[in-house]
C-alpha cells in the first residue's frame, strides 16, 4: 500500500554562503523566519537543541516551510541536470504578481527569463546566488 501522504511539509535547500543566501530570499521573498541559528556566543544548550538548523535559517510562508543549509563547499555548483533537484517553483495568485516581480527583480539586479506563457499558466524563471532554479508561477484566468 503507497504512502498516505496528504500535503508537502518543507523543502531545505544546500546553499554555499549563507548571508549572501539570506540577503537574496529575504529581498525578493520576505518570508517570515520560523528558526534561525543561534548567534557564536549562545550557549552550548541552545546550540544543541538548534543544531538541526546547521548553522542556517528556516522561513515559513503560506505554502509551507523552505530551509536554507549552509553546508556546501564554496567552489560547489548547482545543476539541475545531476539527480537531485530541477527546479523550485513558487506559485503567485495572479498574473499580474509576475509582473511586480519582473519589476523587483529587475530592481535587484537578478537575471531572469521573461514571463512565459505556457498554456495552462503563466511562469517567471530566474536563480538564486547558488544557481538553483526557481520558478514563480501564476494560473490562467478562468474562461
Amino acid at each position: 500500500m503507497p504512502v498516505a501522504a496528504i500535503d508537502f511539509a518543507h523543502l531545505r535547500l544546500t546553499v554555499t554562503d549563507i548571508a549572501r543566501s539570506r540577503a537574496f530570499y529575504d529581498a525578493v521573498f520576505g518570508f517570515d523566519v520560523l528558526v534561525e541559528a543561534p548567534p557564536a556566543d549562545a550557549d552550548a544548550e541552545t546550540k544543541e537543541k538548534l543544531a538541526f538548523v546547521f548553522g542556517g535559517v528556516i522561513y515559513q510562508f503560506g505554502g509551507g516551510v523552505l530551509g536554507l543549509r549552509p553546508v556546501a563547499p564554496a567552489h560547489d555548483v548547482y545543476d539541475e541536470d545531476r539527480v537531485g533537484l530541477d527546479h523550485l517553483s513558487f506559485a503567485v495568485a495572479e498574473r499580474s504578481d509576475l509582473d511586480d516581480a519582473v519589476e523587483l527583480l529587475d530592481g535587484l539586479g537578478v537575471k531572469h527569463e521573461g514571463v512565459k506563457d505556457i498554456g495552462s499558466g503563466f511562469i517567471l524563471e530566474f536563480r538564486d546566488p547558488d544557481n538553483i532554479a526557481l520558478e514563480l508561477t501564476a494560473p490562467k484566468p478562468a474562461a
